[in-house]
């Protein structure tokens, strides 16, 4: 019996693996990939076959593939060989919305070009690209949308969005040009990013990679440039947290933020380690962590990072604008809290023009009664362009408690260059130094209702 029972075993996994291994050519189900019509009817038969039989590779060969909405499905791998191409309509009224939600700014958003909701064991993998075509959708859409922009531009669709996935394998292909977030993973699981390139810029709102309330994340060797936040971490719901993710050897452009944390924020932010990655040409922030929305954010480690020509270097925020992104599941949450957070070996030079005018290097602020606790900056050097005056070193920084989380929200002046700490606890900064290229009448550093511990 146990020698019957090991050959059925063997046979299982014989024909599990004959399974996985069956791959659905599109061109087979009716693409043709001379970009002339759309595809996405042909590309979606196949992805249907594939998950019929059980699971597999869908292939999309070289060629140029007009669609709309693709949607993934179970045990499915979609993979883009060299010079494939999917190929975004610039419809915008073509794209489905599977999962509504509201955004940090108040838009309804969600429609997507490649989407795949509560399915389990995907892939996007391959040497070719998907592209969004971003700047000629936009331009279609304000010709026929007269609304103005920051009431329509939700009806522009993400690149790639992830829903409620588990098992999820994202490898070697190239992200372009989407007409919003160009890719967002929503409270998904198992989740696996490497060796991704990314240029999205041209419209707003164009981040780079999303993760939205995901746990057991691997990121790796993923290069970005994009027009909104390269990395950026979010808890757009209060039912699951960011936790559990590692991510490593990134290069990372934006106009806005290299790594963001808490634009949304929900749900906690916990047990995120982001190590050795280069940050350069961001218009609005190296590295900015927040909770304003009643997360926890806590036991989060950035390590070995180099900045270049970054505006801001640092931001540091806990607040309560107190939003809710999902009105139909989530009511407003109590004010959260940020504690137990060391960023460790950073190396920066800061931009000359900066949203804040002279540029200071590390901004810190919590609001009275709740303070940012127990945060470490050890081994920081920054370079600035100095300039400040006796006058600027008497600016006021306004609370600000409620408001969207930004730079901007603290400016135009900050009354120190180095590290300007207000509401805080436990601050340590260990060997933090400055360089300036012009003398700077304002402190390297000025504490206000903080207590901080500084060693050289």
């Amino acid at each position: 019996m146990k020698k019957i029972s090991a050959i059925f075993i063997s046979v299982l996994i014989a024909l599990s693996c004959g399974l996985q291994a069956q791959t659905f050519n599109v061109k087979k189900y009716g693409a043709k990939g001379n970009g002339k019509r759309i595809e996405s009817p042909a590309i979606q038969k196949a992805i249907d076959a594939c998950h019929k039989a059980g699971g597999g590779t869908v292939i999309v060969p070289k060629g140029t593939y007009l669609s709309a909405t693709i949607q993934l499905k179970d045990n499915v791998t979609l993979h883009l060989e060299k010079d494939a191409l999917i190929l975004g309509t610039t419809d915008y009224k073509a794209y489905d919305n599977l999962d509504p939600f509201t955004e940090g700014l108040g838009i309804e958003v969600g429609r997507a070009l490649l989407v795949a909701v509560d399915a389990h064991n995907i892939g996007l993998t391959g040497e070719g690209a998907i592209d969004g075509q971003g700047s000629a959708l936009k331009e279609r859409h304000i010709k026929e949308d007269t609304r103005p922009e920051k009431d329509r531009w939700g009806l522009r669709p993400f690149l790639v969005r992830l829903v409620r996935c588990d098992g999820v394998n994202v490898n070697g292909v190239t992200l372009r040009y989407a007409g919003a977030w160009t890719s967002h993973y929503f409270h998904c699981r198992n989740v696996n990013i490497s060796n991704v390139t990314i240029r999205s810029f041209g419209v707003a709102h164009n981040d780079g990679i999303d993760i939205d309330g995901c746990q057991h994340v691997r990121i790796s060797h993923c290069d970005i440039i994009s027009g909104d936040d390269a990395l950026c971490f979010k808890t757009t719901s209060s039912k699951m947290a960011c936790s559990d993710i590692i991510v490593s050897d990134m290069l990372l452009k934006s106009n806005q933020s290299g790594i963001k944390m808490g634009t949304e924020s929900m749900a906690p932010f916990e047990n995120i380690r982001i190590s050795n990655c280069k940050i350069y040409d961001t218009k609005n922030g190296g590295i900015k962590l927040f909770s304003v929305d009643g997360a926890h954010l806590r036991n989060v480690e950035i390590s070995d990072i180099t900045m270049d020509e970054v505006r801001t270097p640092m931001l540091f925020r806990l607040g309560a604008r107190l939003n809710v992104f999902r009105k139909n599941e989530d009511t407003k949450q109590p004010i959260g809290s940020f504690e137990n957070v060391t960023i460790r070996n950073v190396n920066a030079i800061a931009a000359d023009k900066a949203q804040l005018d002279p540029p200071s290097g590390i901004l810190i602020t919590g609001i009275p009664g709740h303070y940012i606790t127990n945060l470490t900056l050890e081994n920081i050097h920054i370079r600035l362009l100095g300039t400040g005056t006796p006058e600027d070193a008497l600016s006021k920084v306004p609370e600000a408690i409620d408001q969207y989380p930004e730079v901007k929200t603290f400016g135009p002046k900050i009354p120190a260059y180095g590290v300007w700490a207000r509401h805080a606890r436990g601050l340590k900064l260990k060997n933090v130094t400055f360089e300036l290229k012009n003398p700077d009448a304002r402190p390297e550093i000025l504490c206000e209702d903080a207590d901080v511990e500084i060693y050289k």
